[in-house]
């Protein structure tokens, strides 16, 4: 069955329940949202100052990725914590950054598609690591979540988490304060050891369930990787029975610099490769991360669909 025409149907006007339709078929996410915004060149910090400054450029890359078959869009907030806004000026625009980054979304998204709002790491590390306090990135997560629903969104993403316990703040901050379903995701890499991966701070794939405990509607694994290292987190994050839909966004493999400009091989039939793959293993949001595009989306939706 096409996977994303009964995704696509709407009833009464609205999109149905994601996460119940993750419980029963595959859903195809989008790709990377810098790199595409970095590849129109331009001058800006963070890309959340598009949402501002070019907002037709932010909703154009959405677009692009519904052309090419997604089922899911996230927005362009990955960074837009106030902790993490404050490090170039503009925390005092973050309600503003978060909602219009959902609003974007949506517009582009239309009725049909469901908006994810996307929550990343502060870029700061909590106390006594750093100096940002636990209750501080709890409210600017809280925040983050309220605007994005306030501006559309569906569901809130919190995604490439390294520390677990910034993950459970996020988690925890979301569904406290807004009425969306919330689904996380960690970056794991390889440690060297035969078949050990971990999180830059040291998370193992096992500790993904303390997110389930947390409320956590869906749990999985984002960037970090190339497609192949991916599948190998897959299998161990499906052994562990989590009762909850599992997620898969790899990387378009490795970067390496071109004339100042980061590149990546892996090509669109290798990610659609992958997509088969990952559906095979169970996997319910499939999608992928840094260095992709609609192109590469194109390429796992015509592998969903067939």
């Amino acid at each position: 069955m096409d996977s994303s025409a009964e995704s696509s149907s709407v009833v009464g006007g609205r999109r149905g329940d994601l996460i119940e339709r993750l419980r029963r078929s595959p859903v195809l996410g989008d790709g990377a949202m810098g790199s595409m915004l970095m590849s129109g060149g331009g001058k800006w910090t963070v890309p959340e100052e598009l949402n501002f400054e070019a907002p037709e450029r932010v909703r154009a890359v959405h677009a692009a990725y519904v052309a090419a078959g997604s089922e899911l869009v996230v927005t362009n907030s990955f960074g837009g914590s106030p902790a993490k806004l404050a490090l170039v000026g503009l925390e005092a625009k973050a309600v503003e950054c978060n909602r219009l980054a959902a609003s974007l979304a949506r517009e582009a998204a239309g009725e049909g598609v469901w908006v994810g709002g996307s929550i990343g790491p502060t870029g700061r590390f909590l106390e006594p690591l750093g100096d940002l306090t636990l209750a501080e990135a709890e409210a600017g997560f809280a925040l983050q979540a309220t605007a994005l629903e306030a501006g559309g969104a569906d569901l809130i993403v919190v995604e490439t988490m390294s520390s677990l316990e910034e993950a459970a703040a996020a988690v925890r901050a979301a569904k406290h304060s807004c009425g969306l379903p919330v689904v996380c995701t960690m970056t794991f890499e390889a440690t060297g050891r035969p078949g050990e991966f971990r999180t830059m701070m040291g998370v193992s794939v096992e500790q993904l369930l303390e997110l389930v405990t947390l409320g956590a509607d869906a749990i999985g694994v984002n960037c970090g990787q190339g497609p192949a290292a991916m599948l190998e987190v897959v299998q161990q994050i499906r052994a562990l029975d989590s009762g909850v839909p599992l997620i898969a966004q790899p990387n378009a493999g490795a970067p390496r610099l071109e004339a100042g400009k980061a590149v990546y091989d892996v090509s669109p039939a290798v990610l659609g490769e992958f997509a088969a793959r990952a559906r095979d293993l169970g996997v319910a949001l499939i999608g992928a991360c840094c260095g992709s595009s609609p192109a590469h989306i194109q390429a796992m939706a015509e592998v969903l669909r067939s």
